[in-house]
């Protein structure tokens, strides 16, 4: 018998005299953990098919059950800690790459938690939300960088198309096929209502979200899975996938086991095979190629739609940006190391890339000191976790920000990180109709409204503090952020001052 060298990482731990043998965990566990025996009247667990979501927690009837972290340990050794040894192990059984979901968890510094909030006191009072006029719409999109009028002294429009929003907050690019059909029409119905925009992903969009065509954008990535002219026509906007911050400069990969009916026909890919995006788009090597395309995707929808480029948060990502911005894209969307993924090399996940704070501080400066910054919107992404990252974001230089992860966790998930096995026992990333179906997008998309409407207030409340009455006053004002526990570099990088000063 092959010898086992992992110890599971999770231990289910159920009190038998709780325990009404009711069933309800096995279940409702897609990953076959619990089984119950007949001929000793009890259940038991597998704690090595354990993946710690949840599901057998949150609906245990008696609250018989509970997922606590293994205590088993290797010896101490400060350089080979008991996860890198795991991983070893791992790779020496299947020879096969380290997949990973969700977000990077290692302990890099999070600079929005190192960042503090400037508040008004007597000279420059503060403002009250509840009774004076608080401006949360963000009008996303190039602005001309002169005014014009005509003979009569009148204002020529001259303005581009403009994407606008009731508050500077989007639900991020998350395609159909790594994400179920239900949590699609949740963010899509929550987006509707809010008065923001959802991304689709790179996976095309459902035939029967193109009524929610006003909320949307589309996205075109390297693969072009679904993307036709009516596809580009049917959102309010278009945007270019060249990178994604949870996989800096590697493609995508769906794989063939998910590509089942209504995916494979949006998609527009034969079932079963695997939906491979490489990782450059073969048409674009140059700054000049992606102003082509861009051009092309502008003259595809007759110059209605703004068109966005997406990029990964890396080193000299100030230097991309400003290339963006001379290609004629309206907006360009930075996505930090932290972003979340259905499935990626969990070595790219872990260290390639750079925190979306510093990436988004350089690039607002870089576009402000060539004079370029009103050519680009900027949007910032990558694990956006409350409405205080939100404001600090826009601070640093941001118009608007995208949630992804912080949309799923309102819709169900608990992070435990297994998106790319497909069994989602939130019925959130998965294709398994036995599982997608406890989604209930009635119920989704309220969450989705609720989480939002509640951010919404809470930016007020934190810019009536400083004294801001609108969300333009707020961007880029790096006069308004103080920074605790920061190197002189890393406050030169963000170009926020230290608290005291």
């Amino acid at each position: 018998m092959a010898v086992n060298y992992i110890y599971p990482d999770y231990e289910v731990a159920r009190n038998y005299d709780k325990c009404i043998n009711c069933r309800v965990c096995e279940k409702q566990c897609a990953n076959g953990v619990h089984e119950y025996l007949a001929d000793a009247d009890k259940m038991v667990a597998d704690d090595a098919k354990c993946v710690n979501c949840h599901r057998c927690v949150a609906l245990c009837l008696t609250r018989a059950l509970k997922i606590i972290k293994s205590d088993n340990t290797y010896r101490e050794n400060a350089n080979w800690s008991g996860k890198t040894i795991n991983e070893l192990y791992r790779q020496a059984s299947t020879g096969g790459v380290l997949l990973s979901s969700m977000g990077n968890p290692e302990p890099y510094p999070v600079y929005f938690d190192k960042i503090l909030i400037n508040a008004s006191q007597v000279t420059n009072p503060s403002i009250d939300p509840l009774r004076e006029p608080m401006e949360t719409r963000v009008i996303l999109g190039a602005k001309p960088q002169v005014i014009e009028r005509d003979k009569s002294g009148h204002i020529i429009n001259n303005l581009p198309p403009q994407l606008k929003l009731s508050m500077p907050i989007m639900f991020s690019a998350m395609s159909y096929g790594s994400i179920s059909y239900n949590a699609h029409e949740s963010l899509a119905r929550a987006a509707e209502e809010l008065d923001v925009l959802y991304n689709t992903g790179e996976g095309g969009l459902h035939e029967d979200f193109y009524r929610y065509g006003k909320n949307t954008i589309v996205q075109v990535a390297s693969g072009r899975f679904g993307v036709h002219p009516g596809y580009l026509k049917a959102g309010a906007a278009i945007e270019i996938k060249m990178g994604q911050g949870a996989k800096p400069g590697i493609g995508g990969h769906l794989p063939g086991s998910k590509i089942v009916g209504d995916i494979s026909r949006t998609r527009m890919i034969p079932e079963g095979s695997d939906a491979i995006s490489p990782a450059p788009h073969h048409d674009i090597y140059s700054i000049e190629d992606l102003r082509q395309l861009v051009y092309s995707l502008k003259t595809a929808t007759d110059f209605k739609k703004p068109v966005s480029v997406k990029i990964a948060a890396v080193h000299n990502v100030a230097a991309i940006a400003s290339g963006i911005a001379r290609s004629g894209a309206d907006i360009v969307v930075l996505d930090g190391f932290r972003g979340g993924t259905g499935a990626a090399p969990t070595r790219m996940r872990d260290h390639v890339g750079i925190p979306i704070e510093l990436a988004l501080a350089s690039v607002d400066k870089r576009l402000r000191d060539e004079g370029i910054r009103d050519r680009v919107s900027v949007v910032a992404a990558g694990s956006i976790r409350s409405s205080a990252d939100i404001v600090k974001a826009i601070a640093l230089g941001a118009d608007a920000v995208y949630i992804g992860t912080g949309a799923l966790l309102a819709l169900g998930c608990h992070l435990c990180r297994n998106c790319h096995t497909g069994k989602c026992n939130w019925g959130i990333a998965t294709q398994v109709p036995e599982l997608t179906k406890r989604l209930n997008p009635d119920i989704g998309y309220k969450r989705l409204v609720n989480l939002l409407n509640a951010w919404k207030h809470e930016i007020k409340e934190m810019m009536g503090g400083m004294g801001i009455n609108s969300i333009e006053t707020l961007k880029g004002n790096r006069l308004m952020l103080r920074g605790v526990g920061l190197n002189a570099k890393e406050l030169e990088v963000l170009g926020i001052k230290h608290a005291g000063e």
